[in-house]
């Protein structure tokens, strides 16, 4: 099997610090390997190195001769481009070139028909239609539209899509990516998860998106305390097998650390001056000691924080309108929080949903309707931008510009510098500049200031940008065990199936959808109604052909006439019931009840189908 790529002996310094060193990597056609590791380790340098845009400070890196190679970087570099246009197509691009003026013509003087029909002559005959719609299918689909938007209009998240969209287009023999799903809305990320399980595409990527590792990647590398681990197999297989490794590694570590006291006592029982101490054991001794200095497992992050008292009232929207350039993102929506709401928000992007929750939390009024929140409602906002942390400020004084000391969910109080410590911040780093984090810390940092304030109204806005997976799973144990209302939205399919079990699924023309269960269960919905769509319309016959005989007794042919009557009646009843489900405030023993009638009644429906089928099969035999 050929080598694209291959790093040998790479060490890389960042702030004085190691960040890895003795790394060596082949990266050979067909493999498809994910990058893990907590934030700082040096996932997002190491793929920097190997994309040839920074250099290591020891070891190499070599590539196959004329390697077609593609980088998404977390922060895209557009070089001189200036427009959409000058980014995408080559200049030495035939086809590519043909292709442009297609599109900015068709764009800016759909009109000119002379020169259009010469142009489209002009693909025809170097075969570029196929292509065109290749990039046109690329471009729509990461909502990419006006070839002419220069460059420096285009919001962060839509030079990272642009980005994406340029290295789709190209189709490169390595595909190295960093985050290539932040920005992307649910639907994209599955669209982009299918291309690039086509084929045999060779793919080196960090993500945090486990949906999107496990279906994309076979292969994981652990980055661990400045050494690569490998692991052959999908994500589930590595948590597996890592939990093996750790317990293997924390019994060890016991035992050396037992091994290391008895040593240590003999090293101080002997004399200072004597010389005659066995060298061999001494050497141990230093052994012993290398290997439980850095031992014992990593620290988790430990997020418990006290959370302010609720009262019955929590918040309630009525009534809510809200439009921006005669587009209507909310419609006459109503909605009252219970307590242990658990809401996830689900929609295209620009559909609605962060504009939804700036209403809620004040930031942003209505056009009609009101939000009423109540008396004892502490709301906690985790959103997109994020809070502006000043480059020079050490990361101490962030926590002690919110309080010196916090009350955790046991009642106790500790100081701002152990609960630093306790979110992995060590005291070298919270005495460090904030110039120093990488975006992830950074974003810990920022949950950690809100979560200080002891919310009982959550809202996350996309929380799993930048967060390694280490953190993502202490943060949805913490969340899991919640006592206030949790309102999320998140492209990671992941974390909404975990955490939430309702939705508001922003739709068409600003209708909010009430859906009650979680993200996989609204996306089988959504395939079985596609299902049903597809198939033809039954036939049915007002009288049946004389020459035919019925090969059923006369019970079982009026048993079948009946039968789909009753089919019809019970489709009927579990679409009224389900709509009862989405009562503002429904009461949760007559939220229980209706569950129950609506499962009784998909258990008929089964039976009545089968029997249906069977009696069909019958009379056909």
């Amino acid at each position: 099997m050929s080598t694209y790529l291959s790093a040998e002996n790479l060490g890389h310094q960042f702030h004085d610090n190691w960040l890895f060193k003795n790394v060596t990597i082949g990266i050979n056609r067909g493999r498809k390997v994910a990058l893990v590791g907590v934030n700082g380790a040096g996932k997002s340098t190491l793929l920097k190195i190997l994309g040839g845009t920074i250099k290591p400070t020891e070891g190499k890196v070599v590539q196959a001769r004329d390697l077609n190679m593609g980088y998404l970087e977390q922060d895209p570099n557009f070089k001189n481009a200036v427009t959409i246009s000058d980014y995408i197509f080559h200049a030495d691009d035939v086809q590519q070139q043909l292709i442009r003026r297609y599109e900015e013509l068709m764009e800016n003087d759909p009109e000119n028909t002379k020169a259009i029909e010469k142009i489209m002559e002009e693909m025809s005959e170097v075969d570029a239609w196929e292509y065109e719609y290749k990039i046109k299918t690329i471009l729509g689909r990461l909502d990419i539209h006006h070839l002419n938007q220069h460059i420096t209009t285009l919001s962060g998240g839509q030079k990272k899509r642009l980005a994406l969209a340029k290295l789709l287009i190209e189709d490169p023999e390595v595909y190295i990516l960093d985050e290539p799903t932040n920005h992307l809305d649910i639907d994209t990320i599955e669209w982009l998860e299918k291309l690039l399980t086509e084929g045999n595409k060779t793919i080196l990527m960090v993500t945090h998106d486990r949906y999107f590792l496990d279906n994309v990647c076979n292969e994981i590398l652990e980055i661990d305390r400045g050494k690569i681990q490998p692991y052959n197999g999908s994500y589930g297989y590595y948590l597996e097998k890592k939990a093996e490794r750790e317990a293997a590694d924390e019994a060890a570590f016991q035992k050396n650390s037992n091994l290391l006291r008895k040593e240590l006592e003999w090293m101080r029982r002997q004399p200072q001056a004597r010389g005659t101490k066995s060298k061999a054991r001494i050497d141990a001794y230093y052994d012993l000691e290398e290997k439980t200095k850095n031992g014992g497992i990593r620290d988790k992050v430990e997020l418990s924080v006290k959370t302010a008292r609720q009262g019955n009232k929590i918040m309630e929207m009525d009534h809510l309108y809200k439009s921006f350039n005669g587009n209507t993102y909310i419609n006459n929506f109503s909605y009252i929080f219970k307590k242990g709401d658990r809401i996830g928000l689900a929609g295209k992007n620009g559909s609605g949903k962060s504009t939804l929750l700036n209403i809620i939390t004040g930031a942003l009024q209505p056009d009609k309707g009101s939000v009423v929140k109540g008396e004892t409602t502490v709301i906690g906002y985790f959103h997109q931008a994020g809070i502006t942390f000043k480059e020079d400020e050490r990361v101490i004084d962030i926590v002690k510009n919110v309080a010196e000391f916090i009350t955790m969910a046991d009642g106790k109080t500790i100081s701002a510098s152990a609960l630093l410590t306790l979110f992995l911040f060590p005291p070298a780093k919270q005495y460090g500049f904030i110039s120093k984090l990488s975006g992830g810390e950074k974003k810990r940092l920022q949950l950690m200031s809100i979560l200080m304030k002891n919310p009982n109204f959550l809202i996350l806005d996309e929380p799993t940008n930048d967060l390694d997976i280490d953190t993502l799973n202490v943060l949805e144990e913490f969340l899991t065990n919640y006592g206030g209302v949790l309102m999320m939205v998140s492209h990671d399919r992941y974390l909404l199936d975990k955490l939430t079990d309702q939705l508001f699924i922003m739709e068409e023309k600003g209708h909010v959808r009430i859906f009650n269960g979680n993200y996989s269960s609204y996306r089988l919905e959504l395939e079985e109604a596609k299902q049903q769509a597809k198939k033809p319309a039954p036939v049915v016959q007002t009288q049946a052909p004389a020459a035919k005989k019925s090969k059923l007794s006369f019970k079982e042919a009026k048993e079948l006439e009946g039968i789909e009557t009753e089919i019809n009646n019970i489709e009927v009843s579990i679409k009224d019931k389900t709509a009862q489900l989405d009562t503002v405030g429904i009461d949760p023993k007559k939220l229980d009840e209706i569950l129950k009638q609506i499962e009784v009644l998909n258990k008929q429906l089964d039976d009545k189908s089968a029997r249906w089928m069977e009696l069909t099969e019958l009379n056909e035999g």
